[in-house]
């Protein structure tokens, strides 16, 4: 019998640093996956769903049907408990639909302002998806929860990491963490570490559906 090809996706993130992430992760857990750059003539996918889960799968059903490849996808949402809740699946856009990371860690500080420590709670979720050509898919999801600080600190990672302090962080936000401290903890790395286990264990196999 011959050796099996190793498994291959398309990466479905139109954000580099989420890519790079996600490759950094699989890499590490999953051994011989081969990731594919997402093509550069994909457009970027409308993210209407009402859940995380809906924007991941719309993301990884794209590049599917763009590619004809398999596809990873995640969708990450940051909720903050004094904003019942919010950003949520508006995280990225917090602050408007062009708004650059800056813009959104100061929209939500602005959100925040006055608010007292023990009542800035928040939790980081991310839903990733692994999905073939044939509708299977794998869905796992990741959580980190934490506070939001009153000012930024560090100048790593991106997003909201220089304001979002992990309970099991030491006090440190995500920016000043190096890589490998904020994969261990973080909502994508337990999700993709979740999701490289499934893969590990045949659970999306030909005569098997995703967990859910």
């Amino acid at each position: 019998m011959g050796v099996p090809d190793p498994p291959r996706f398309v990466v479905a993130t139109a954000n580099p640093d989420k890519a790079a992430e996600i490759t950094a992760i699989l890499g590490a857990v999953l051994p011989g996956v081969v990731l594919v750059p997402r093509p550069a003539d994909v457009p970027e996918v409308d993210e209407t769903g009402e859940t995380l889960e809906d924007n991941a799968r719309l993301k990884a059903v794209a590049l599917v049907e763009a590619t004809g490849l398999p596809a990873i996808a995640d969708d990450t949402g940051l909720e903050v408990d004094a904003l019942d809740g919010a950003p949520g699946v508006y995280t990225a856009r917090f602050a408007g639909p062009d708004a650059t990371y800056a813009d959104n860690v100061a929209a939500l500080l602005r959100a925040l302002d006055g608010v007292p420590a023990a009542r800035r709670t928040a939790r980081f979720r991310t839903a990733a998806i692994a999905r073939w050509p044939d509708g299977r898919e794998v869905v796992c999801v990741g959580v980190v929860e934490g506070a939001i600080a009153p000012a930024t600190s560090g100048d790593g990672g991106f997003g909201y990491d220089p304001v979002f302090v992990p309970d099991e962080g030491g006090g440190r936000t995500f920016a000043v963490m190096g890589p490998d401290a904020k994969h261990a903890l973080s909502h994508r790395g337990r999700a993709f570490r979740a999701l490289a286990a499934a893969l590990s264990d045949g659970a999306a196999g030909p005569d098997r559906h995703a967990p859910r």
